[in-house]
């Protein structure tokens, strides 16, 4: 994934934490990883394992092609 890709995977990962109301921290407890990591995702900084993504997407009660559908973007 390049950088933009991290970016809305990053983006959507903390709208939808917002929706449960959680911060940061919050989830990087509920998910069993370190908030700054968390942080650094949701800025687009971290290109995560697919393990984290999964650790993620639990409390998220979310699938991981919920977060990266249409991603990347392909061009035709």
């Amino acid at each position: 994934m390049n950088n933009a890709n991290l970016v809305i995977l990053g983006q959507r990962i903390r709208e939808r934490r917002k929706t449960f109301g959680w911060t940061q921290e919050e989830l990087a407890d509920r998910a069993g990883i370190d908030r700054s990591y968390v942080g650094g995702v949701e800025r687009g900084y971290r290109n995560l394992t697919f393990t984290v993504l999964c650790r993620l997407c639990a409390p998220l009660q979310c699938d991981v092609a919920t977060l990266t559908v249409g991603l990347p973007e392909i061009d035709q």
